[in-house]
């Protein structure tokens, strides 16, 4: 629907298609401008006041014949708009929906547009360290709520004239911005066109959520699948490393996470501390990080298998074995701390943070001391599960780390349930999955170990020395 040229009509129009007289926060305000009618249209809390002030302070001191020697709009706004970001708009529902999302319309009696103001700040905290991907050296910063704000962090970051970024709107409700970031020659026009493809086909009321419940709608992934096809990141250097190589970000407006896709399982094993160090110092800390991973999802089960005597060890290895009688079996021991370590997780996530360290002295120190005494449990499994609960931390992804968890179970049932040959079929059935996984993109997940690219495999699982050669 376009604008009319009458005054009156189209303040019927605005009034036709927004609740201006029962929702307080959309202001509209009359007023003159050099003898004609104006009309200004904003949302209260997403105008920049002082702007404003200065704004409506030129447009009063426009005299009557100043305003007549101007035919059109576009000679109206060139004299006497001083702002760096002006738009003309005959559209209506552009009009509304500029509206909506923070920007100032404002309409001259005797013009066909509607000019359209950027003058938005948006409600928030200021960027700060982000608190699951921290690192000893490197930045601080962190994304933040604010598209505008995000994509500038990635820009000053590179400065690469071929980087865009590109805005979508999703949702029929919430019309929440949702922006591609690329660089163009180096990302996969085949994945871009894929990922504009499902943008547009998103066929939701609004993304309640956010970037999550963007993601599953676009994926369509297997509920029995648990490893994430998605990275999420919260560090813009982080983000601008993966853009850099190829892939793609998409920056969800109102979510402080960034999402980088496509990602298969060795993105996941890969941390910014790894780069912010000496070569060897970063491999070193790569290669810490990544044992620690494999670890917590074999622990428990080779300990289980050890203990119920389906695999030999060394005599001196004994005195691993519990030395006291236990009444509830070891597996089903690992399989209720597993649960208990997540219940404390949400717990201390709820717990305001006054009284945090008292959940942890609780939790660790009483319960865990009582439950062995009772019988419930052996000083061993509480052990071992604190160590894999301590090594999971080591990942910076919650949704990866929550797959090798969901693995880790599995060895536990099939061994406790089968021994050793249940435990090698819960092998062949992470593989199988890992292997069948595809990514966004339909690659394989697993790759380059398959299918198998030596040269790749040794970059992702190595740092190498940066090259000097210039591209």
């Amino acid at each position: 629907m376009n604008v009319s040229s009458s005054f009156k009509e189209n303040i019927k129009l605005m009034h036709s298609n927004l609740v201006i007289d029962k929702s307080y926060d959309i202001v509209e305000r009359i007023f003159k401008i050099g003898g004609k009618d104006t009309v200004l249209y904003y949302i209260n809390g997403f105008i920049k006041d002082d702007i404003m002030e200065e704004i409506l302070k030129s447009f009063i001191s426009i005299s009557v014949d100043t305003m007549n020697s101007y035919k059109t709009i576009e000679e109206f706004t060139t004299h006497q708009v001083p702002h760096v970001s002006v738009e003309k708009q005959s559209d209506l529902e552009k009009v509304i929906d500029a509206l909506l999302t923070g920007q100032t319309i404002f309409y001259v009696d005797g013009y066909k547009y509607f000019i359209v103001l950027d003058l938005r700040t948006y409600p928030g905290h200021d960027s700060s360290e982000p608190e699951k991907e921290k690192t000893l050296r490197g930045s601080r910063e962190a994304f933040i709520e604010k598209l505008v704000f995000d994509s500038a962090l990635l820009r000053r970051r590179i400065r690469d004239p071929r980087l865009i970024f590109e805005m979508h709107s999703i949702g029929t409700i919430s019309k929440t911005d949702v922006c591609v970031a690329y660089i163009d020659g180096v990302a996969d026009e085949k994945i871009h066109k894929m990922i504009v493809d499902s943008l547009q086909k998103v066929d939701i009321n609004a993304l309640t959520v956010g970037d999550q419940t963007l993601i599953d709608v676009m994926c369509r992934r297997n509920w029995f699948n648990p490893f994430p096809k998605v990275r999420y990141t919260e560090r813009p250097d982080v983000a601008a490393a993966h853009i850099v190589e190829g892939k793609f970000a998409i920056i969800v407006d109102n979510s402080p996470n960034v999402l980088i896709l496509p990602t298969g399982i060795f993105d996941f094993l890969q941390d910014a501390n790894d780069y912010y160090f000496p070569l060897f110092t970063g491999n070193y800390l790569r290669l810490i990080r990544n044992l620690i991973i494999l670890a917590t999802v074999f622990v428990t089960p080779l300990y289980l298998l050890f203990i119920n005597g389906n695999i030999s060890a060394p005599a001196y290895l004994d005195f691993l074995k519990p030395k006291d009688s236990y009444f509830v079996p070891m597996s089903i021991q690992f399989i209720i701390l597993e649960f208990a370590v997540d219940a404390l997780k949400l717990a201390s996530l709820n717990t305001p943070n006054a009284l945090g360290s008292s959940l942890s002295l609780i939790g660790g120190l009483i319960i865990g001391e009582y439950t062995i005494d009772s019988g419930w449990f052996t000083s061993q499994s509480i052990l071992y599960m604190a160590i894999v609960a301590l090594g999971g931390f080591s990942q910076t992804s919650v949704e990866m780390n929550y797959a090798f968890k969901f693995m880790r179970m599995l060895l536990i049932i099939l061994s406790a349930l089968f021994g050793f040959y249940g435990f090698i079929g819960g092998l062949v059935i992470m593989f199988i999955i890992l292997v069948s996984t595809k990514t966004i993109a339909g690659d394989h997940y697993f790759y380059p170990l398959y299918p198998l690219n030596l040269k790749a495999l040794k970059n992702v699982l190595f740092r190498a020395r940066t090259s000097n050669k210039v591209q």
